[in-house]
């Protein structure tokens, strides 16, 4: 049989290779191919928040007492698995939004539960868990390398090959160490009426930590800080995509490159740095991450790919780790739940609604009117940015503008070019688009940057994007402040005897002259 951390690694690759080969390349997906807008993508990702919001709390409580987590992973992800086949046929904005929001229900609340099984499994969380935690961060390098460079971001197979993970990962389950609901077996042993059979029955002293300072302080910039976080998350890879970076999800998993090495030695940066500093510097990395994503040059844009290991494991992994030694052994999944429900659910909710908003308040600055008519024959007035002028060598990636002017990479466009009567359908949608002619010229007209009268393609890139410089401003000065925020108002502290095996509330609770933090 093969060794329990073992398992406990391959159940995290697993994990977020299911994550990971949806998670990343999904905004790509609905810019590009699903042409849904901004406010469309931040409320499909805000799924994964409202998942985090309702359902940890509840399945954290029910792992505690009734069934052990194995069985419970098994269950969820099986169910999974066919909401993510599901949501690979799905094309309009409102039947993916449904099939999306009842998977994060049944999804987020395994985030809780792999950490928890793996903390109910190792001796000692600050040593053992980065070196298993570390294996999900390869889990999303393959996926990412797996969709960007073999599957395509742009497609809806993503999601087919995220099922079929989420299947395997299931039955996988069923050989993870026997972990039993420990709450439940707690109150059997302890007396009726008992303060241990009290504690164990419930998350009382989860929350009566919420009346130290530094502890609401953390949890308050916990949910502060995923604001900005969630840009990245759901906007990230539309931005590469626009940007034409290559090969944008593949791309992404440099991040996640740089978080094996953090992750490595995460066991030396905590007992150097200690709390305080660790996650000082992570919300500082995402401020640094966003302004180099607005320069919107190349090499900044990789470098602040680069700072994910560094923004991720400096905040979550030992925010994770934190919250784990503040409470008792007994209500590791309910408190890793309460924590998931703070980051992953209200914060990231409220930060994708508002990324969303955010980029649709930022339109490229040319736009075209336009009839779209959809399937149905329904007709819709709105304005759009110029045609794709995309061009590669095979005859299927050619868009139909370049097609019709018979334009290369190496073309330029004028504005007595334009057809007067153009319009592109979308086989994917079986959407019509008429471009309205006197628009479009105008829009091809301001187009050209240097006044030569000739559009080049790398202008028409230009013209094409949104104004990114001023969306990823939004999210670096929140994450400013929230640091601002936390540097004030958090005290670290220093694990008192005793603390490493009961959590630091218990202590607490038994000696009163054990200091705040």
């Amino acid at each position: 049989m093969f060794s329990v951390r073992l398992r406990l690694c391959v159940m995290m690759f697993l994990q977020y290779t299911v994550w990971g080969a949806w998670g990343v390349s999904a905004g790509g997906y609905m810019y590009k191919t699903l042409h849904f807008d901004g406010t469309q993508v931040g409320a499909i990702f805000s799924t994964t928040a409202v998942g985090a919001m309702i359902s940890p709390l509840f399945v954290g409580f029910i792992a505690d007492r009734f069934f052990s987590t194995e069985k419970m992973l098994c269950g969820l992800h099986m169910i999974g698995a066919v909401l993510l086949i599901a949501a690979g046929f799905a094309r309009e904005f409102g039947t993916l939004l449904t099939i999306m929001q009842i998977y994060s229900l049944f999804f987020m609340p395994t985030l809780a539960l792999t950490n928890s099984i793996s903390f109910a499994n190792i001796a000692d969380s600050k040593r053992d868990f980065p070196g298993i935690r570390v294996w999900g961060t390869w889990g999303w390098i393959a996926a990412g390398l797996l969709i960007g460079f073999v599957v395509g971001g742009e497609t809806n197979y993503q999601f087919i090959v995220a099922g079929v993970l989420s299947g395997i990962l299931a039955v996988f389950c069923l050989y993870l160490p026997h972990t039993p609901p420990k709450a439940a077996t707690a109150i059997s042993e302890a007396a009726p009426g008992s303060s241990a059979g009290a504690q164990a029955a419930g998350g009382e002293s989860i929350f009566r930590l919420l009346a130290d300072p530094s502890f609401l302080v953390f949890v308050v910039c916990s949910l502060l800080i995923c604001i900005p976080l969630s840009f990245y998350y759901s906007q990230a890879n539309g931005f590469l995509v626009e940007l034409e970076a290559p090969y944008p999800t593949a791309l992404q998993t440099i991040g996640q490159f740089s978080e094996v090495g953090f992750m490595a030695a995460m066991p030396f940066f905590i007992a150097w740095l200690g709390v305080k500093r660790m996650l000082t510097v992570g919300m500082m990395s995402w401020v640094l991450r966003y302004l180099a994503f607005a320069t919107l040059a190349l090499v900044p844009v990789i470098f602040g790919l680069f700072l994910h290991g560094m923004c991720y494991d400096f905040y979550f992994v030992a925010s994770y780790i934190y919250v784990d030694t503040r409470v008792h052994e007994r209500q590791r999944a309910s408190a890793q739940s309460f924590i998931a429900f703070i980051m992953l659910g209200v914060g990231m909710f409220i930060g994708s609604i508002a990324s969303g908003w955010v980029v649709d308040r930022y339109p490229p600055e040319i736009l075209v009117k336009a009839t779209i008519t959809k399937p149905d024959g329904q007709t819709i007035e709105t304005k759009v940015p110029l045609p794709e002028w995309s061009y590669r060598t095979d005859e299927e990636h050619i868009s139909p503008f370049a097609k019709t002017l018979h334009l290369t990479p190496d073309s330029v466009v004028k504005p007595d070019m334009i057809p007067a009567d153009y319009s592109e359908t979308d086989p994917y949608l079986g959407t019509v688009t008429h471009y309205d002619h006197a628009s479009l010229v105008e829009a091809v007209t301001r187009a050209d940057g240097n006044g030569d009268g000739e559009v080049t393609r790398s202008e028409w890139v230009i013209a094409r994007r949104r104004q990114w410089p001023f969306i990823w401003l939004w999210p670096a000065v929140g994450a400013l402040v929230t640091c601002a925020i936390f540097v004030v108002g958090f005290r670290d502290r220093v694990p008192v005897a005793g603390e490493e095996h009961v959590g630091f509330d218990e202590v607490g609770q038994s000696d009163p002259t054990v200091p705040g933090l």
